[in-house]
């Protein structure tokens, strides 16, 4: 059973970016300009998998959590609750 998370990312990513990330949820924030992805990650495994693709793409992770869902369905519903993307 898997997890969902969200990470902060320093900056906007352009869409060759982005789609290293498609099974994660686009979020635009408006506070700084950062970038927030969020959705389901499998296991530690892909979660690990998910950090080495970021350090590998050069892109500064602000911040990492697990989100209170607990389930795939959860967190793509509570993604889709607030305005956001998939990112593409």
């Amino acid at each position: 059973m898997g997890a969902c998370y969200e990470f902060r990312i320093r900056g906007r990513l352009g869409r060759p970016l982005l789609s290293e990330f498609r099974d994660l949820n686009l979020t635009p924030a408006s506070e700084r300009v950062e970038t927030v992805l969020a959705g389901p990650v499998e296991d530690i495994a892909a979660l690990h998998g998910l950090l080495r693709r970021f350090e590998a793409l050069g892109i500064e992770l602000l911040d990492v959590h697990r989100m209170a869902s607990h389930t795939a369905d959860e967190c793509d519903n509570a993604q889709r609750g607030s305005d956001t993307t998939r990112a593409k």
